[in-house]
C-alpha cells in the first residue's frame, strides 16, 4: 500500500487550522472595511465551519468515489479560485459567500488527509501517528495568528486573503508532484444516506461528534471573541497574534503527554475524562483573569486539553467502518462540524469566552464520565 508523504500530511491538515487562524486577526479589519458589528464580522468562523461540515462529506464521499489524490487537488483547485473571489468581494454578504466557499473548499485538507491515515495505521498505532501529527499540527496557531496578524497590520483583510491564496498554490504544486493514492481498499456499495441512518444510531458516533465539537468549541471560541475583548483594552491586532505561542506550547505540550500517556495502562476515555477535568478548570482560569490583558494565559490548558483528547477520539472513532472510511469519516465531520458551528454562533452571539470555557468543560466531563460508566465500546 501506499503511504502519504508525513511532511506533506502534516502540511495539508495544518493549512485548515491555518486559515481559521489568519481569519481571526483580521475581524476588526473586515468590521471596518464592510461597516458592520462586531457580531456581524465574528459570525464569519461559525459560518465557516458550518460551510466547512458541508466540505467534509462531499469530499469525504468523493474520496471514496474518484480516490483521495484527485479528490485532494479538485478541493485546492477550488480553494484557488474561491480565495480570488473572496478577496474582491464588493459587499459583506458576498464576502461571506465566498469565505463559506473556501471553507467548503478547504475541507479537502482534513477528510481525505485523515481518511489517508486511517487508510494505513489502526488501533494505538493509529493515536500515536495521531499525536505525533498532533504536535506538528499545534505550530498552526502560531503560524496563522502570526502571519494575519502581521499582513491585517501591513494591508488589512485583503492581505490576509492573498496570503492563503499565496500558500494554497504551494500546496497544490506539492501535492500533484508526491500526492501518492492510497485508497486500495474495496468500497462498499452502500447508500450514503443508508451509511449515516446507520451512524446516527451509533450512540458511540454521537459521544465522539459532541466530544470533539466541545474542545473545538472552547478553542475557537477564542479566536472569534478575543480580538475584539482585546480591542476594548486597547491593544493591538499584533499582540494578539503573539499570544498563539502560548495558544500552540499548550497544544504541543498536550500532543507530548499524549504521547506519553499511550504507554501506562489508561484507557482512551480515562485519558479523554482527564483532559474534560483540564478544560474546566481552564474556564474558571479565565473567569478570574477576564479583566486582565493576561486573560489569554489559561487558554494554553484548552489547547493542551485539546492536545491530549482529539487523538483518542478521531482514532477510535470508526473502527466499525473501515469498509467506508472516506464517507465514514465524512458523516462524523459532518456531525461534529456542525457541533462547532452552531456553538460558536452562540458563543459569539450570546455568551462571554470563560462562561463558553466553562460550559465545554462540565458538559465534557458529563459526557466523558458517562461514557466510561455506560458505555466502553471502542476504547482502547
Amino acid at each position: 500500500m501506499q503511504k502519504i508523504s508525513v511532511p506533506l500530511a502534516v502540511a495539508l491538515l495544518m493549512f485548515p487550522q491555518i486559515v481559521e487562524t489568519m481569519y481571526s486577526p483580521a475581524l476588526t479589519s473586515i468590521q471596518q472595511h464592510f461597516a458592520v458589528t462586531s457580531a456581524q464580522a465574528g459570525q464569519g468562523m461559525s459560518f465557516f465551519f458550518i460551510a466547512f461540515a458541508l466540505g467534509v462529506v462531499f469530499w469525504g464521499r468523493m474520496c471514496d468515489v474518484i480516490g483521495r489524490r484527485q479528490s485532494m487537488l479538485a478541493g485546492l483547485v477550488s480553494f484557488t479560485v474561491l480565495v480570488i473571489f473572496t478577496l474582491y468581494a464588493a459587499t459583506f454578504t458576498l464576502f461571506l459567500i465566498g469565505f463559506s466557499g473556501c471553507a467548503f473548499a478547504i475541507a479537502v485538507g482534513s477528510i481525505c488527509t485523515q481518511t489517508m491515515i486511517r487508510d494505513s495505521y489502526q488501533g494505538h498505532e493509529l493515536a500515536n501517528i495521531f499525536s505525533i501529527i498532533g504536535i506538528s499540527i499545534g505550530l498552526s496557531p502560531i503560524v496563522g495568528m502570526l502571519l494575519g496578524s502581521q499582513l491585517t497590520a501591513f494591508g488589512g483583510y485583503r492581505w490576509v486573503f492573498g496570503g492563503m491564496g499565496l500558500i494554497v498554490v504551494g500546496l497544490l504544486i506539492w501535492s500533484y508532484c508526491q500526492l501518492a493514492e492510497t485508497h486500495t481498499l474495496q468500497t462498499s456499495n452502500n447508500n450514503l444516506i443508508c451509511l449515516a441512518m446507520t451512524m446516527l444510531k451509533d450512540s458511540y458516533i454521537w459521544y465522539i461528534s459532541l466530544m470533539v465539537g466541545l474542545f473545538n468549541i472552547a478553542l475557537f471560541s477564542y479566536y472569534s471573541i478575543a480580538p475584539f475583548m482585546f480591542a476594548k483594552m486597547a491593544l493591538s491586532v499584533t499582540f494578539f497574534g503573539y499570544t498563539a505561542v502560548v495558544l500552540a506550547s499548550g497544544s504541543i505540550v498536550g500532543s507530548l503527554i499524549n504521547i506519553k500517556l499511550l504507554k501506562t495502562r489508561l484507557s482512551s476515555l480515562q485519558i479523554v475524562l482527564i483532559a474534560s477535568v483540564i478544560l474546566f478548570f481552564s474556564g474558571v482560569g479565565v473567569a478570574i483573569l477576564q479583566h486582565s490583558m493576561w486573560f489569554f494565559m489559561p487558554m494554553a490548558l484548552v489547547s493542551l486539553a485539546f492536545g491530549i483528547a482529539l487523538p483518542h477520539l478521531l482514532s477510535t472513532a470508526l473502527n466499525h467502518y473501515r469498509q467506508q472510511l472516506g464517507s465514514a469519516g465524512a458523516l462524523l465531520g459532518l456531525f461534529y462540524y456542525l457541533v462547532i458551528g452552531i456553538g460558536l454562533h452562540c458563543a459569539v452571539q450570546y455568551l462571554a469566552l470563560a462562561t463558553v470555557l466553562l460550559l465545554c468543560g462540565g458538559l465534557a466531563m458529563v459526557l466523558a464520565g458517562g461514557q466510561i460508566i455506560y458505555g466502553t465500546k471502542d476504547a482502547v
